[in-house]
């Protein structure tokens, strides 16, 4: 903000006194006693003014609140004068959490203000004079009291561009602002996309950030985080609501079940996120210096969003819907692609907007994680706060459970249909069952003749489930010959080198065959069944096209033997650098941020890895990931994992 000192404008009254730009900070200060500022931060008042505006000039600010409306009165002006160091000003407090997402909003306030700020301000002496005295802030009352939570939204940043700090593997440290140079003749003020609690103009003005110790920073900084995210996502689910949702032109093109499908209860979602924004607002307002939010989250976590478990649990039929409308409606991708280069929409996909519940709602228990780091451990907030986590981790649970069981379920009932089986059939649905992966593969079969032997090949397609192997001829997209079946119990995986001399004779004549023929389904593993459906020992080769195919095939019909006994800390970690929706049942869906630990890494270019915010295991391509390197991060990241998932289960 503009510093202390005298400016003087071209051309301006010379009989008028100077203008007085800011309070006597030490801050201020070290930039000297006289400054420029550019024209276009000045504002000209007519002199014979009351004491209160007797100023030529008043230095603005991209951070400040709205200056008060013309025709103010002395009334107006806080007790001790303009002068008075370490006096807040009526109208300087920062709307804070929109001021965190909004860049450059002019909110000037409407002729009602002067009614709402009614409310005097306490005098305040400069905090960092008296440190001890910090307490004697008091509660610094809401001021734009009847200001709506989405002003300024044209301008905000999105849920969709918002990145929170506590995501941030590196973000322990703050980067401190690059101090002004004694010789910086203009001063200069840039407007993040969004503001942290230090970057606040009440905060900085105050010498807040200094008046506290750097741990209490650090929280404060984590509890406004949760704030200020909460309203930039707010904001993304106004413009899915008013856009697309209620979009009549849309709505034509679709039917009924679709909109459902497609739209869910999204309305019920933004009136829960609302009622929590405005809860955590009116905590913020009441006092810049917030003590605890962790009775708020932990309120809203256990009844408030309900919603957000019915809409993941909608999640599989949103996104078919979705698919299935692009793929065969003309007219509403037409419709879709108009709304979604609205500016308003910032040429956002409408699929980034559906998401968000989603993703917000699995970054709630990082965020309060974080919050918990930064409390006292031998403190009541603390416990506090690690309540909070253990119910927004029970929330994430709910979610995550309502949202498999109906794509398993939707899955387990379209496979059934799909399958004709030649032999005994078996009972497929249940809702214990559900599948693991799909896909097609090579079978190399030996056939003994009278006078010789040789191997065969021929294709087969798996439908691998939790419980049982059904092992099938593909007839068509839609349709399956059932030839055997085995419980999963029964199954023994083995590799097998791509070269001559593997194991048994079928393995060696085929892996010659292979190797001469240099045939695409090249990279081979045995399979061995113990006992099928009619009881007998059958033992398989099995070629998949890729390497990755033949390890990802290995590690789900070997039951992931391996996984509950590996060391954790032993395994590299990544970060996700870009989002990726798993298109198979033993992928992982992964967001900007999240951290995954790394089980195998196959050459061409496919990681098996374990979400660390939920314990989540499965394949991802290795070019949306990021190794990390530094031990302090792989041990901070271990220790989050370890409070995560000992929330988890005990929730």
């Amino acid at each position: 903000s503009p510093g202390i000192g005298r400016a003087e404008v071209p051309g301006g009254p010379p009989a008028e006194p100077p203008a007085l730009l800011s309070t006597h900070s030490p801050a201020a200060r070290k930039v000297g006693s006289q400054q420029l500022i550019p024209l276009s931060l000045a504002e000209s008042r007519p002199a014979g003014r009351a004491q209160g505006h007797e100023r030529l000039l008043k230095a603005r600010s991209l951070v400040e609140t709205p200056r008060l409306p013309p025709g103010s009165d002395a009334e107006d002006e806080p007790e001790g004068g303009p002068g008075s160091p370490g006096t807040l000003r009526r109208g300087l407090r920062s709307t804070s959490y929109r001021r965190a997402v909004v860049s450059g909003v002019d909110l000037d306030g409407s002729a009602n203000c002067k009614k709402k700020n009614r409310m005097s301000q306490p005098i305040l002496k400069a905090v960092v004079e008296d440190k001890e005295k910090f307490s004697s802030l008091g509660r610094i009352k809401k001021m734009l009291k009847g200001q709506g939570t989405f002003d300024g939204e044209e301008n905000a940043v999105l849920y969709q561009n918002y990145k929170e700090k506590a995501l941030d593997i590196d973000s322990d440290e703050e980067p401190e602002p690059r101090e002004q140079k004694a010789d910086d003749k203009v001063v200069f003020q840039y407007k993040p996309l969004r503001s942290t609690w230090s970057q606040l103009s009440v905060v900085k003005r105050n010498g807040l950030s200094e008046a506290i110790s750097q741990e209490e920073r650090k929280r404060q900084e984590a509890i406004f985080e949760v704030i200020s995210s909460e309203h930039s996502y707010l904001l993304s689910l106004e413009i899915l609501i008013r856009m697309f949702k209620n979009s009549r032109e849309l709505s034509l093109t679709m039917t009924k079940t679709e909109s459902h499908h497609l739209f869910s209860n999204i309305t019920d979602v933004y009136e829960a996120s609302k009622k929590f924004f405005e809860e955590l607002e009116a905590r913020h307002q009441n006092n810049i210096f917030i003590d605890d939010i962790s009775d708020i989250v932990e309120k809203h976590a256990a009844s408030t969003f309900d919603p957000y478990v019915k809409y993941c649990t909608n999640e599989v039929y949103q996104q078919r819907t979705l698919q299935r409308l692009l793929a065969t409606n003309p007219a509403f991708k037409e419709v879709l692609s108009r709304i979604e280069s609205h500016e308003d929409c910032r040429n956002l996909p409408m699929i980034s907007f559906l998401i968000l519940p989603m993703q917000r709602v699995t970054r709630l228990p990082l965020l309060m994680d974080t919050i918990c780091q930064k409390t006292p451990k031998d403190s009541a907030k603390y416990e506090n706060c690690k309540q909070a986590l253990k119910e927004v981790s029970k929330l994430v649970r709910l979610c995550n459970e309502g949202a498999r069981k109906m794509e398993r379920t939707e899955m387990m009932y379209t496979i059934n249909s799909q399958l004709e089986f030649k032999i005994k059939p078996f009972p497929l649905v249940s809702s214990s069952r559900w599948l693991v992966k799909r896909g097609e593969l090579t079978a190399y079969v030996e056939d003994t003749g009278l006078f010789s032997k040789r191997t065969s090949k021929q294709q087969v397609y798996f439908f691998l489930f939790n419980d049982v192997l059904i092992i099938t001829k593909k007839k068509s997209e839609e349709s399956y010959n059932v030839t055997e079946y085995s419980l999963r119990d029964q199954l023994v995986v083995l590799p097998c080198e791509e070269e001559p001399g593997c194991g048994s004779s079928p393995a060696r004549n085929a892996a010659a065959m292979l190797h001469s023929a240099r045939g695409s389904a090249g990279h081979l593993f045995r399979l061995l069944v113990l006992s099928n459906h009619a009881g007998d020992r059958v033992e398989m080769l099995l070629g998949a096209e890729t390497q990755s195919d033949r390890a990802r095939w290995i590690t789900a019909l070997g039951q992931d033997s391996d996984g509950p006994h590996t060391d954790r800390t032993t395994l590299a970690q990544v970060e996700i650098i870009r989002t990726y929706t798993a298109k198979q049942a033993d992928e992982l869906s992964l967001q900007v941020a999240d951290v995954v630990l790394v089980y195998q890494k196959v050459n061409d270019g496919w990681y098996e890895g374990e979400r660390l915010r939920d314990g989540q295991r499965g394949w991802f391509p290795s070019e949306c990931a990021k190794e990390i390197t530094c031990r302090a991060t792989l041990d901070k990241n271990m220790e989050r994992m370890g409070r995560l998932l000992g929330l988890e289960t005990n929730v």
